[in-house]
């Protein structure tokens, strides 16, 4: 119901940001744990995710009218930025654009990854999960997305390293979302 009400206001109290090849399943609910293939890419700075969409509208012009007639879709961007402050082979190949990590001999204990020269396309799908307190958690799945722009990288002694990054949603097919929400959030009730 519209209205002030103190208990709908929402606090990404803690949260996790997960990746997964394309067609991977997603969870069908809040309690369903998230399967195989998902993998969380750990911890993110305090900022959390920034989620933005954004539509362009282009106006129609006619030459009765100084005002558009009506407007036209012509784009939707829907996009999430977080820095990733975690270095493994998860986050790097993510941060990068793609490739994998492998060790340079069995247990040497020393890993290799190679920067592929041409760009290649990285998609994937993303999960997002937040929750507020213990009774209130939010889940969101994009289907189909890939890194679109990346933040520079600081090797400073006092801070951590920071991979930021945006992750923009592609289309998968007519008719299928952008991006899927689950709720557990007494809020959203029938009544």
């Amino acid at each position: 119901m519209a209205g002030t009400n103190a208990n709908e206001i929402r606090v990404a109290g803690k949260g996790r940001v997960l990746i997964a090849p394309l067609d991977t399943p997603p969870p069908t609910d809040i309690s369903t744990p998230w399967g195989a293939g998902w993998s969380d890419l750990g911890y993110t700075t305090t900022d959390g995710v920034k989620i933005s969409k954004k539509d362009k509208l282009d106006p129609l012009d006619t030459w009765q009218n100084v005002s558009a007639a009506r407007f036209i879709y012509s784009d939707r961007d829907l996009s999430f930025k977080f820095q990733l402050l975690q270095l493994n082979e998860e986050t790097l190949p993510f941060f990068f654009g793609g490739g994998d990590v492998a060790e340079t001999a069995e247990g040497s204990g020393v890993y290799r990854y190679e920067l592929a020269s041409e760009p290649k396309f990285d998609e994937r799908m993303l999960g997002l999960e937040f929750a507020d307190g213990d009774d209130v958690t939010y889940r969101m799945v994009i289907a189909r997305g890939q890194v679109t722009e990346t933040e520079e990288i600081s090797l400073i002694r006092t801070a951590p390293v920071k991979l930021g990054v945006t992750f923009t949603a592609l289309a998968t097919a007519d008719d299928a979302p952008l991006a899927t929400f689950l709720m557990k959030d007494p809020s959203f009730s029938a009544a």
